[in-house]
């Protein structure tokens, strides 16, 4: 097939895109390298890209209608997979403005580009953190999400109800799939394992939100790609779908703190600090639907899924640091 990655530069969108081009498709990836986080980093992950066979590598921003539609027109993909978005929870809290025009104004216009080119499924990353400060646990697809506790998750609530009606008066398939805490080779720098990696190499302390008494369903991001692949092929799915993707297994702060240490092998340093705002005690994923209907199954533990990560930091950040 031909398929459109939104976010090709992204963590999540590179290792899709590569996915699909080892399974043979042809591979349309857009990007507006933002420079929320480093742009280097963003360069790096499309240069491999664009190395492959298969692949279209464009430059445009999701919230300019004129250039997806002339995308769209262009390359007519069969399918399309989007998950470029404004990331962050705090970042929401000082530049609300940026999640409007990405992840409302930019879905927007994906979804209308769906409908007016004839795509007949669209798979969209939505996150776990619609679930808010939600008591019960798991977090299953079928609980309220209606109390978001950082403009970013009213973003990704808001992206599901607009797909939700686009899938109903216009009668193409939409998928959302809420991540959880992804993590791997190749992420993020404003994740947690990110910078505490940094700040122990630069033998600095570092910031422990909450006093450490968090969990999180730390999810590898082999195990997130073999999810977004089954929900771009799987058949059977309803019209309008909603899956969590995760580890299913939330893991206590201070035990990834350890780990990461160990697989430094430093002993870190910790600011202990209080809760941040639009932060959550814990994340926990329900993934009985996924495996039901997508067939999907977590296999790396976070121990081995952090050492894969610190293998390949050690040798980015020894290029990237001055």
């Amino acid at each position: 097939m031909k398929i459109l990655v939104t976010g090709a530069a992204g963590f999540i969108g590179s290792y899709v895109a590569h996915a699909l081009l080892d399974d043979g498709h042809e591979v349309i990836g857009i990007d507006n390298f933002n420079d929320y986080y480093s742009v280097a980093l963003k360069e790096a992950r499309h240069a491999r890209l664009e190395t492959r066979d298969g692949y279209i590598g464009l430059r445009g921003d999701l919230a300019d209608y004129d250039f997806m539609a002339s995308l769209f027109k262009a390359h007519g993909p069969d399918r399309v997979c989007h998950l470029a978005a404004q990331a962050g929870v705090r970042y929401s809290l000082e530049n609300p403005q940026a999640y409007e025009q990405s992840n409302l104004a930019g879905h927007l216009n994906v979804l209308e580009c769906c409908r007016h080119f004839d795509v007949s499924r669209l798979v969209y990353a939505s996150s776990s953190s619609v679930y808010g400060g939600n008591k019960k646990v798991p977090f299953s697809e079928a609980d309220h999400v209606d109390n978001p506790v950082s403009f970013y998750a009213a973003t990704k609530k808001a992206n599901e109800l607009m797909a939700h009606a686009y899938t109903h008066l216009y009668g193409f398939q939409t998928i959302g799939l809420r991540f959880f805490t992804v993590y791997g080779p190749w992420g993020r720098p404003d994740m947690a394992y990110w910078l505490f990696s940094a700040a122990m190499l630069q033998g600095k302390s570092i910031k422990v939100f909450n006093h450490g008494d968090m969990k999180r369903d730390f999810t590898y991001i082999d195990d997130i790609v073999q999810g977004v692949k089954s929900a771009l092929f799987s058949a059977g799915l309803d019209p309008y779908e909603i899956f969590n993707l995760g580890n299913n297994q939330p893991e206590l702060l201070m035990d990834m703190i350890q780990h990461l240490g160990d697989a430094l092998g430093i002993k870190p340093g910790m600011d202990m600090l209080p809760m941040q705002p639009g932060d959550v005690p814990i994340t926990y994923a329900d993934i009985s639907k996924a495996q039901a209907k997508l067939g999907y199954q977590p296999t790396t533990g976070l121990k081995d899924g952090l050492g894969h990560f610190v293998e390949w930091f050690k040798a980015w950040d020894t290029e990237e640091r001055p």
